[in-house]
């Protein structure tokens, strides 16, 4: 009788090609339930269109220091004739309401608001001063005739893009994984490791994230760092360091249960070690809730600029800056002056389009991500699938 004998090939190569095939499986199933939420399906594909704004923001024509600015000229000028616009190679033909277009391409603005440009059909071509979104204007200087200079709303959107979401991903990403770590660890430990972690977080909690934001950009600007990048910087910096105790807090109520379960007794029954169980079980059984509150703040970080704008503090070497939330902030606080002119007998008009557009990026922004969140978090916990 003849024994058969199976070999098993337990060679590096063939651990690592059963490792990606057993991974790739796991990628599948995951996919099968992600796609059958209608809801997530929703989110992924708005998010995807924004990705693509986001790459065409990123390879968008407009200069960082002064991106959208326009000027308004009235008419042609003939050459020699004084006009503040006219060596301005962004100038943009203008007239006021009830005169006669002084040629093809003008924009109609209202008498008593010479920087007022409604959105229009036309949005060929952007670089002679086609505005399919309308102008934007500044508070500080919305109504004086003397200052032509506006803004292109739908250049501000396209930039806006790059910055609104380079910001929110940045800052809420780096802001979880440090939660992430530093919950894990202090949950799974206990002790005095638990004991130090909590207490910074409780300091760190202790101080009004916008306050800190503001004292951050004040530093830096008395320190003389006061370009565009550098600002956004420090803004990053700021936010992060407000926001990741609200994750740690999170992972750390997660670690302690998980940490009690059965197979992570067993894994320190086999001789797992601290950082393979942090990482094999704890973490991946405490990011779930993780999931959920970066859906929910990812779409906060436009709303606390525009918050910190609304107020009146200048974040940014210049009033205006390409961000979502700065331009709907700008374009409410534009809303005072024109009642208190209204009011007084003057013409209403409200430059609704810069409070909307803004506004609706930030909103399907924020829901997309909040969508798709949601459906990833049920897909990835088997407690959750359906």
């Amino acid at each position: 009788m003849s024994t058969v004998v199976a070999k098993v090939d337990a060679t590096p190569s063939s651990n690592f090609r059963r490792s990606l095939r057993a991974r790739w499986s796991q990628y599948q199933r995951t996919w099968y339930f992600l796609r059958r939420n209608t809801l997530a399906m929703v989110g992924l594909i708005i998010l995807l269109l924004f990705a693509a704004a986001f790459v065409y923001g990123v390879t968008y024509p407009a200069s960082t220091s002064d991106p959208t600015q326009y000027c308004a000229s009235n008419g042609p000028v003939p050459v020699g004739e004084a006009n503040p616009c006219y060596l301005n190679p962004n100038t943009v033909c203008t007239y006021p309401q009830g005169s006669v277009s002084p040629g093809p391409g003008c924009y109609q603005t209202p008498t008593q608001y010479p920087n007022f440009i409604a959105p229009t059909a036309s949005i060929a071509p952007l670089a002679t001063g086609a505005f399919p979104f309308g102008s934007l204007v500044y508070p500080s200087s919305d109504l004086n005739p003397s200052d032509p200079f506006f803004y292109n709303t739908y250049t501000m959107l396209v930039k806006g893009t790059v910055n609104s979401i380079g910001l929110s991903v940045v800052i809420v990403g780096v802001g979880a994984i440090v939660g992430l770590v530093l919950g894990a660890l202090s949950g799974y430990f206990g002790g005095w490791i638990d004991e130090i972690v909590m207490r910074v977080t409780d300091i760190f909690l202790s101080v009004p994230g916008i306050l800190l934001v503001i004292g951050v950009i004040i530093v830096g600007k008395s320190l003389g760092w006061v370009d565009f990048n550098t600002t956004l910087a420090l803004i990053a910096v700021a936010f992060i360091i407000v926001w990741w105790p609200f994750y740690a807090r999170i992972v750390r109520s997660q670690a302690l249960v998980v940490r009690e379960q059965r197979y992570v007794e067993a894994a320190r029954a086999s001789g797992s070690s601290n950082g393979r169980i942090l990482r094999k079980h704890i973490i991946p059984n405490s990011v779930y809730p993780v999931f959920v509150q970066m859906s929910l703040d990812v779409g906060s970080i436009p709303l606390l600029l525009a918050a910190i704008t609304f107020i009146g503090f200048v974040l940014f070497p210049y009033p205006l800056i390409p961000e979502w939330g700065s331009v709907a902030a700008a374009g409410a606080s534009l809303l005072t002056s024109i009642f208190l002119n209204c009011s007084a007998g003057a013409q209403c008009i409200i430059p609704w389009w810069q409070i909307l557009f803004p506004g609706l990026a930030i909103f399907f922004f924020a829901i997309s991500v909040n969508f798709f969140a949601d459906g990833l978090r049920d897909a990835l916990d088997p407690r959750l699938r359906r």
